[in-house]
């Protein structure tokens, strides 16, 4: 009896030295987590893209005579009308050519008269009997030819006064001067181009885009196109040109959009910024951190609504990735929009482990 005694003290106390087995396994600490909000995405946007305000047709005007610049009346962004003068090349050559064709022609048309009068003493002294048929046929050859002669001489008469009116530049149209390719003092060649007009009333938006997303690119639709200085103030072009080959040093292809109904602020020269916002099969949008590749597998893990000491239990969930980039992924399952998603520290949490939401990403 008294054995049986002490060995139940012994137990007694052996018990109250040993930790119990609530005490020997703590709880696992409550972790907090970043999140994200998964958005639903409908549309895409392509672009943007900045480029520049050209007009569609424009001419580079060049005198149609060589000669040294001797005046040049307009610069760039001047607007001129039909028939104004541009420039002017030095006169003193081509005044000199008309001063002698002016003579030419006067001692041509004294010859010529003096020919046929020659001509018509010798018929009538041919009547008379006075002069042979050979003397008459050589005053009329001398008329024909003196007459050739003044005519040659009015036709290179003609000739100077053309050279001499081509010595002025002038506007064949109403535009605006957007390029100047001379200076007072330069000596050109005929045809040597001097300023570029263009017509302001048809405008188009022109951008250079990477050739790699060109075959992506929507040939119908509207782009919106807004200016860089005042991105408010904006309008829509269509596509009305795509250039054929690449730019090799740039690798980009030159897009040309008719701008339709353009606010007047869209000035030639103008810096824009053109874009298209397209319908699209819609997805999900995450940052790429959000994505745990494991067992074969690619899955998210999902923070549920907290309850009221603010904390949830994250469920692991298996997703279906449509693109995947160094920043965002696309998902087409598995989320829906407006649940959240852990963004970090996603490769220590297990499934139904209790966390605070500590603060959520955009």
């Amino acid at each position: 009896m008294t054995r049986l005694l002490a060995l139940s003290l012994v137990g007694l106390l052996v018990a109250g030295c040993s930790p119990s087995a609530e005490e020997g396994h703590e709880p696992a600490p409550i972790r907090p987590v970043l999140v994200t909000v998964a958005k639903r995405v409908e549309t895409d946007l392509f672009g943007p893209f900045a480029g520049t305000v050209e007009p569609r047709y424009q001419s580079q005007l060049g005198f149609q005579i060589g000669g040294r610049v001797a005046a040049r009346d307009v610069t760039v962004g001047d607007t001129v009308k039909k028939g104004q003068r541009l420039a002017a090349l030095d006169p003193v050559v081509t005044r000199f050519a008309l001063t002698r064709a002016e003579a030419d022609v006067a001692d041509a048309k004294a010859q010529a008269e003096n020919a046929a009068a020659t001509e018509a003493r010798s018929r009538k002294l041919m009547e008379g009997g006075n002069v042979t048929q050979a003397q008459l046929d050589s005053s009329v050859a001398s008329r024909d030819t003196t007459q050739a002669r003044l005519a040659q001489a009015m036709s290179s008469l003609q000739r100077a006064r053309d050279q001499m009116g081509y010595t002025e530049l002038h506007a064949d149209f109403d535009g605006v001067v957007t390029q100047r390719l001379a200076e007072v003092g330069q000596v050109l060649s005929a045809g040597q181009a001097v300023v570029t007009v263009a017509r302001p009333e048809v405008r188009e938006a022109v951008v250079d885009i990477p050739e790699d997303l060109v075959g992506t690119m929507p040939r119908e639709g509207r782009f919106t196109i807004s200016l860089q200085s005042a991105p408010e103030i904006t309008t829509v072009g269509t596509v009305r040109e795509i250039a054929p080959f690449a730019d090799q040093s740039t690798r980009t292809r030159r897009i040309k959009l008719t701008l339709i109904d353009p606010p007047s602020a869209f000035r030639l020269g103008a810096t824009i910024t053109v874009g298209l916002t397209r319908k699209v099969d819609p997805y999900v949008l995450l940052p790429a951190t959000a994505l745990l590749d494991a067992d074969g597998k690619t899955t998210v893990w999902i923070a549920p609504p907290v309850d009221k000491d603010g904390l949830t239990h994250v469920e692991r969930r298996e997703v279906t990735v449509a693109t995947k980039g160094a920043e965002r992924v696309s998902l087409r399952g598995g989320v829906k929009d407006g649940e959240r998603v852990v963004v970090a520290g996603i490769h220590s949490l297990k499934d139904g482990q209790t966390v605070r939401i500590e603060d959520i990403t955009p």
